[in-house]
């Protein structure tokens, strides 16, 4: 699928068999957002973090000019000042824990801090969350040197322009369902920032629907193979449950679901969302959580059984990742913004926002999609019911063939049952709500329906 034009078949039923074929029309209120990323503003972000010479979370809180402090307090100033504009629907603070020496990357105690930037929504019965996270802290080779110059450019000062400039344009517009913005800590000390947000997340059982985490999003190049890409980015995703449980497992070998999960969902429609309102960009779907051996922020609230996918540059250059500024065999080292692509951080910056926007302007997801089973048959026939919040105009029943790692096609109705020319032996299918301006919520994978 490719941006501009989203060349999904949308075939209209009105009962059980199809006439017309169409474009997805993009939301003229989303358009005007993503036209309004500017790559300027991200690379001033990215100057103005790099200026505070470390941000490693160690480092001292007391600097007005340099540390992990003096960042937090900027991010907190810069993501206070755009809430002006926002007519009172953006807020921000900084949400603090004391952090005890545990042995391993924490070697004293310590205030962690996250800045949280709230869009709330404005229908009252909509409680839904979404939410973006990139984490503000960087280091040195030595993850333990809290001292030494740590400009943190593109690792993660990329995710956290992201942030910063999706919280200055979306701020401007009103949303139905909130969206939360989150620069959290701690990050290369253990995912600790992110997990004291996890937490609170789920003992103040927050209804998050979705998480976009960003990091490492602004440079199109690699070592070793020196690929130059810029029009390719990565979207991982988790296939079988942290959480899974003996009766969940058995679903999903009874049904062929392994690749059905709700982060497998996030991501296809992040490829797809995005691909529709950013040119030239392909989103590529990675099938593991994160990158071999390694994680990220949205890893604890995985754990945690929650929808969350890593959005990650396509080619990662490790002579500017986690290494001390320096010359050596003549290769310049260290994350420096000279090595990083402001465009495409551009273009990455608008997916994520595309995708923010069409979640949080869309109804709410179908309710108890199902097949009907009425014996042995080549035809399939599904039902749902109203999202329980938001309003729909119709419903796009979504299929796939069980090798496609997309959805193929789109099928409109404005009814809450369909019966289509298929076989469920064949497809799989999935069921979303979308309103009058073409915003579709997350889709809901169809099961066989519960005996009511």
């Amino acid at each position: 699928m490719k941006s501009g034009f989203v060349l999904l078949s949308i075939l209209v039923f009105t009962g059980t068999i199809a006439c017309a074929q169409t474009i997805i029309r993009k939301d003229p209120v989303i358009e005007k957002m993503v036209a309004a990323v500017s790559s300027d503003s991200l690379k001033g972000y990215v100057h103005s973090l790099i200026r505070f010479k470390t941000r490693h979370t160690l480092s001292v809180r007391n600097n007005s000019k340099e540390g992990i402090g003096a960042a937090q307090k900027w991010v907190l100033d810069q993501l206070q000042q755009f809430a002006k504009n926002s007519g009172g629907r953006l807020s921000a603070y900084l949400d603090t824990i004391t952090y005890q020496p545990d042995g391993k990357r924490v070697n004293k105690s310590l205030t962690l801090g996250n800045v949280v930037a709230v869009l709330k929504g404005t229908a009252p019965k909509d409680k839904r969350i979404f939410m973006m996270t990139a984490h503000l802290d960087s280091r040195r080779t030595d993850v333990m040197d809290a001292v030494g110059v740590a400009p943190g450019a593109n690792d993660d000062g990329s995710g956290v322009a992201a942030i910063m400039e999706c919280a200055r344009v979306m701020s401007r517009e009103a949303f139905p369902a909130t969206i939360i913005f989150v620069v959290t800590s701690g990050e290369e000390q253990g995912l600790l920032g992110a997990t004291f947000m996890a937490g609170k997340v789920a003992t103040q059982n927050w209804p998050l629907e979705a998480l976009l985490n960003n990091d490492i999003i602004g440079s199109n190049n690699s070592n070793e193979t020196n690929t130059i890409n810029n029009t390719e980015v990565r979207v991982f995703s988790e296939g079988i449950p942290a959480t899974l449980s003996a009766a969940t497992a058995r679903e999903i070998r009874s049904y062929g679901l392994e690749n059905d999960g709700a982060a497998r969902q996030l991501a296809r429609y992040f490829k797809e969302v995005g691909e529709r309102y950013v040119d030239n960009m392909t989103v590529k779907l990675i099938y593991r959580n994160d990158r071999f051996l390694r994680g990220g922020d949205h890893s604890p609230f995985v754990e945690k059984g929650y929808t969350a996918v890593r959005i990650t540059e396509m080619n990662e250059n490790f002579t500017h990742q986690h290494q001390d500024i320096r010359t050596q065999n003549g290769i310049q080292y260290g994350d420096l913004p000279e090595f990083m692509d402001f465009e495409y951080l551009r273009k990455n910056t608008a997916l994520n926002l595309a995708t923010l926007a069409n979640l949080a302007r869309a109804p709410a997801k179908p309710q108890q999609p199902g097949y009907i089973m009425k014996g042995l048959e080549n035809s399939t026939t599904l039902q749902w019911d109203d999202p329980a919040t938001g309003s729909s105009s119709g419903f796009y029943l979504l299929m796939r063939e069980t090798s496609s790692p997309v959805w193929q096609k789109k099928f409109f109705t404005k009814n809450k049952s369909i019966t289509v020319p298929y076989s469920k032996d064949n497809y799989f299918f999935a069921v979303q709500a979308v309103n009058t301006e073409g915003n579709e919520s997350l889709p809901v994978v169809v099961k066989p329906a519960s005996k009511k």
